[in-house]
């Protein structure tokens, strides 16, 4: 046995080793990785490009692996230059992997290759032999889908609709093409696919969630959020839900997250965020798309954002960007390789004291559309989600949207849970779109009659008007529990906004979504926290205040919450259970408890089994608690 002695040196050898880890840069609980596309790849055949692009980036952040992209653009890396840039950066200690794009002309609209043309299936096949060649394991970037409408693509598509004979198309393609080839060049490949940001959309262009994930041997995840305002519209939060539902998609076969430059413009606060909420899904590994963006998007004042003068931001422009030593070096950062280096160093110390992330389940069925990417924006305002592609069985509530409908089952799979005594959260959207076989269960109406709310009653008021539909229901067969008006005290009518109904042993709520989704961080706050605690059965705890805060919970008491407003907030974090106290987990702060009256109501009000912490938070910052 060892004795006290033995003992303590080993903790001494221990902590001398996790301190040198550190001290060499690399991360604890995950990988750092970095890709470099094809036409960058062959500009590297130019040895000052590769020695100074190098400098810059291995300067400013710490990798661990890099992938060379073989083919974009219909353009393929010759085998001396891919061989020389693969051996450079065997040199450096980084793992070495293989990418391939399969586009024909990103500047036309992200052409695809023409799965329906043989000669274009051929080079497909030939560019993943090539690749497997010289990589023992590669990944497809995002465009392994189809796109075109060709002639050719139409006589193949028959009388399918163009999401049916995509879906057939691209799986096999991945199967014959990709996967085989590259298998029979070199039996120990392992070929990855990644898979976009755009998930609720996949399958009209041909990504099989449902029949991919089986014969590649892993996946991706694009984890990229950029500006919510542009083009693709998608919600921070997005940055980890996506991660949670590719997990569920592909247990313990989803790689990694990866995150771009996009959104940099609005903060250097934007663009870490991203990183963040990618690795509080607790994922292995992520990708800082891409070299070349480390190496030449250059720091500028425009990225620190106003809040930053205020002071208590969880990710500090001014530390960011003062020089700092390394290998006995003093570096003055210049480009946003250093924001990803610094936001990861700080997001490893807090994600190993996180157990495996859990929420309020919500079931996405494969190849499901409707209140298209819903889940993300009820993160937003503090609701936890899970979404899963299969339904489950053994949870206390499940949330159901609109794509739900896409089960043909759904209402059964409804009573069963009900009868099980558990609960069924349904939106607005599901209701409207089931409405005749949901009248089985409970008999609610919701089409196309429309109201302008802002006075929520006693849960507060909006600081704007908004859109709501209209749900109906027989009085005293449904009871609203939250409801809103124009105005509802003193007015003239009130709509539910959270409406509850009983069947069996269970409870089915519906929730009244906007026709605008960004409404709902318009909701007061006293209406979100009846929303909150009313769907916190399976989370435990649940978070008081304002929109635009995120709660993230996991399996070990611990819990993650992230103000992502523009200015500092106030909030109560409700745990479900009597505990002495709360602690910070990155500083091991004591959080004691605050005196609050109970109430019997079971959705307003604190029951005398939970505990009640007030918090203050900064903008755009996050906190790290256990409890």
């Amino acid at each position: 046995m060892m004795n006290n002695y033995s003992r303590k040196l080993l903790l001494m050898l221990m902590a001398l080793l996790a301190t040198t880890t550190i001290q060499a840069g690399k991360f604890q609980n995950f990988k750092v990785s970095t890709y470099i596309r094809a036409q960058d790849v062959a500009r590297m055949e130019d040895d000052k490009f590769l020695q100074t692009t190098w400098e810059t980036v291995s300067s400013q952040v710490d990798l661990d692996k890099i992938y060379i992209e073989t083919h974009r653009d219909a353009f393929i890396v010759p085998e001396k230059t891919l061989l020389k840039v693969k051996k450079f950066f065997l040199s450096k200690g980084l793992e070495v992997g293989g990418g391939i794009t399969f586009t024909r002309s990103e500047p036309s609209d992200f052409e695809t290759y023409s799965y329906a043309r043989e000669e274009e299936r051929q080079q497909v096949k030939y560019i993943s032999e090539y690749t497997a060649k010289y990589f023992d394991d590669f990944i497809l970037d995002d465009f392994f889908f189809i796109d075109l409408k060709n002639d050719d693509e139409i006589a193949a598509k028959g009388d399918k609709s163009w999401t049916e004979y995509r879906l057939r198309l691209m799986a096999d393609a991945g199967r014959e093409l990709v996967v085989n080839p590259a298998k029979a060049v070199n039996p120990k490949v392992k070929v990855i696919v990644k898979y976009p940001n755009w998930y609720d959309h996949f399958h009209g262009l041909g990504f099989n969630l449902e029949e991919e994930p089986s014969y590649f041997d892993g996946i991706w995840t694009g984890t990229e959020t950029r500006d919510p305002g542009s083009a693709q519209h998608l919600q921070n939060y997005l940055s980890y839900n996506i991660m949670r539902y590719f997990d569920n998609v592909a247990p313990g076969r989803n790689g990694g997250g990866w995150v771009d430059a996009g959104g940099i413009h609005m903060s250097m606060d934007r663009y870490a965020e991203q990183l963040h909420l990618t690795m509080l899904s607790r994922t292995p590994e992520i990708i800082l798309w891409n070299y070349m963006q480390l190496a030449e998007v250059k720091i500028t004042p425009a990225m620190r954002a106003s809040w930053q003068a205020e002071g208590g931001n969880s990710f500090r422009y001014d530390e960011m960007v003062a020089p700092f030593t390394k290998d006995g070096k003093t570096i003055t950062p210049t480009t946003m390789a250093r924001f990803a280096n610094v936001t990861l160093h700080q997001t490893d110390r807090l994600v190993g004291q996180l157990g495996r992330p859990v929420g309020l389940v919500s079931y996405k069925p494969y190849h499901s559309s409707g209140e298209d990417f819903l889940q993300n924006y009820l993160g937003m305002i503090g609701l936890p989600m899970d979404m899963h592609p299969q339904w489950i069985d053994n949870r206390q509530q499940v949330l159901l949207t609109q794509q739900a409908a896409k089960d043909p089952q759904i209402v059964e799979k409804i009573k069963q849970q009900l009868k099980r005594g558990g609960d069924v959260i349904i939106t607005t959207g599901l209701l409207k779109t089931i409405k005749d076989k949901l009248a089985d269960v409970v008999e609610l109406y919701c089409g196309d009659l429309k109201a302008i709310v802002n006075d929520f009653g006693m849960a507060g008021k909006s600081e704007r008007e908004f859109i709501i539909p209209q749900v109906k229901y027989f009085t005293n067969d449904a009871w609203e529990v939250v409801s809103a008006g124009r105005p509802l005290r003193g007015g003239v009518s009130g709509y539910p906004i959270l409406l509850r109904d009983t069947y069996s042993k269970g409870m089915l709520f519906v929730l009244t979504i906007p026709d605008d989704f960004g409404n709902l961080y318009d909701y007061p706050a006293g209406a979100l926290n009846v929303i909150r605690r009313a769907m916190s059965k399976d989370v435990g705890a649940y978070i008081e205040g304002p929109s635009k805060v995120s709660l993230f919970p996991y399996d070990n008491k611990t819990m993650v919450v992230e103000n992502f407003n523009d200015n500092a907030v106030s909030i109560r974090v409700v745990v479900n259970s009597k505990v002495k106290a709360l602690r910070n987990l990155l500083t091991g702060e004591k959080v004691d408890p605050v005196e609050v009256q109970y109430s019997r109501n079971r959705f307003f009000g604190y029951s005398d089994t939970q505990t009640v912490f007030d918090i203050r938070m900064a903008a755009h910052s996050y906190v790290g608690l256990g409890y």
